[in-house]
């Protein structure tokens, strides 16, 4: 799974995000909205580009309504940046790649 983007739905995300060791970009997303799908090919050039230093996840919020609930997800497509179990960082809406890779720095 190395390199790629990780698929995290709600009996994983503990294990996969709040126990990494590595800083965890999540995209919250959902297979309906157009901006989540421009999102799309930055999130994964981001999870090529900092293979081994950090994680990157997308959690379908359609899928996943109880984790969208319990991180407030309230328009889509939510990043959220984890370190260490915590948010540290979150942005709504479709942002530069720069900006998304500067966040796991």
């Amino acid at each position: 799974m190395a390199g790629k983007v990780i698929s995290v739905n709600e009996s994983n995300f503990e294990q996969e995000v709040l126990n990494s060791d590595v800083p965890v970009l999540v995209d919250f997303w959902a297979p309906w909205c157009g901006p989540c799908r421009l999102i799309a090919p930055i999130v994964e050039e981001i999870a090529e580009e900092m293979e081994g230093r950090a994680k990157v996840v997308k959690v379908n919020t359609d899928e996943n309504p109880n984790l969208a609930m319990k991180y407030g997800i309230r328009a889509i497509p939510t990043i959220m940046v984890f370190k260490n179990g915590r948010v540290v960082d979150t942005r709504v809406g479709v942002q530069p790649k720069e900006v998304l890779k500067a966040l796991l720095a």
